[in-house]
């Protein structure tokens, strides 16, 4: 007895070794009008076998490159469609460039580097005065993800202050932010289903 396993491997194997066998078979018709009725035939079930992809766009297109692919491209009949060429099916896709740019502190991360960006650029006014408090208040609870000792103030508004190159200059009379028990308090604080399951 022959396992499967013991076999070639098949080039696509979602449509089974059966279909391979008669594409194999196909390849050795020698009468090209047999050859090309045989192809057909062979399309028509691996059609068959995926009815629920019939109404796909180019569904045919692509049955007819499995066809050439599960020939190893060897089979001479008229494709009604350009096949895939052999070599496209080992290219690499390009690669997808990583961000460069370095991240002055890691516990603060990029996005919020963007956000202090488009703070400290903001037109003066009360909008700017409570979007430099939002950034302030994340930039301590980010903070306090790294550290969980209690955090000062002043080190927020000196970082902030060397992120903007002093546009922003805060101090704890200017500013008022969440107190640490506060925003531990938030982190801690179990959701509605915690409560129901925990009686």
């Amino acid at each position: 007895m022959e396992y499967n396993t013991q076999q070639r491997v098949l080039p696509l194997p979602e449509y089974g070794r059966s279909i391979q066998n008669m594409v194999d078979h196909c390849l050795t018709i020698e009468d090209r009008a047999e050859r090309q009725r045989c192809a057909n035939t062979i399309i028509n079930i691996m059609g068959n076998m995926f009815p629920h992809l019939r109404d796909v766009p180019d569904f045919k297109h692509k049955l007819w490159d499995h066809l050439a692919i599960m020939s190893d491209f060897k089979l001479d009949i008229d494709f009604p469609y350009e096949i895939i060429k052999k070599d496209n099916l080992i290219t690499k896709p390009d690669v997808i460039p990583y961000p460069s740019s370095k991240i002055r502190y890691r516990h603060y991360g990029r996005t919020l580097e963007k956000m202090i960006k488009l703070a400290a650029d903001y037109p003066e006014g009360e909008e700017k005065r409570q979007l430099v408090t939002l950034v302030a208040n994340h930039m301590k609870k980010s903070f306090m993800n790294w550290n969980k000792d209690n955090v000062d103030d002043r080190k927020i508004f000196d970082d902030l202050s060397e992120y903007t190159n002093g546009k922003i200059s805060l101090d704890a009379e200017s500013i008022k932010l969440m107190e640490t028990k506060a925003i531990l308090f938030r982190k801690t604080k179990p959701t509605n289903n915690t409560r129901r399951y925990s009686k």
